[in-house]
């Protein structure tokens, strides 16, 4: 661990869960306030998307069922968050997904994503019964990077394919 002086503790000085520093209640100290330029490997996903073609196969004794919908995610970015030494940036989302025509909620979920800089650690957070749910992930989201559709380009790093149109990306 880097020592900051008495006190301090700098962001990302630890490398892992169990490399706990003797101070687990301090946070740090020297946090960078733009969640944007820190996501790692969510920096691409902030913005809006839209999938119009997109197809649920849900397996049954008789034969797949199919039901094709209508997915919009919406991922925006969340002030940087600490935990005693822990440092995480990251993504509030909220995904509604229906039937095509139809206004009913076929499937909605909110939730975050979190990069985790000092341990490489991505995690969503999914609403349960059960409590949260944490997964470990990997720097790279995607790696398919054939075409774009829609009329907005988005930024590099980002899964794209014909069935999901990027709809919006802003920096500020």
């Amino acid at each position: 661990m880097v020592a900051a002086g008495k006190g301090k503790i700098p962001a990302g000085a630890y490398s892992a869960m169990t490399d706990y520093p003797e101070d687990v209640y301090t946070e740090p100290s020297d946090v960078d306030v733009h969640t944007l330029r820190n996501l790692g490997p969510l920096t691409g996903l902030a913005g809006v998307w839209e999938g119009t073609r997109s197809l649920d196969v849900n397996p049954k004794a008789e034969g797949p069922e199919e039901q094709v919908f209508v997915e919009r995610i919406e991922l925006q970015p969340i002030d940087p968050q600490t935990n005693g030494p822990q440092l995480f940036y990251g993504l509030r989302y909220h995904t509604h997904i229906v039937k095509p025509g139809e206004i009913e909620t076929y499937h909605d979920q909110v939730g975050y994503w979190l990069w985790e800089p000092a341990t490489g650690n991505l995690i969503q957070t999914l609403p349960s019964r059960a409590g949260v749910i944490r997964g470990r992930g990997h720097r790279r989201l995607c790696d398919n990077d054939a075409v774009a559709a829609g009329p907005i380009q988005p930024p590099p790093g980002v899964c794209r394919s014909a069935n999901h149109r990027y709809v919006s990306f802003a920096k500020t």
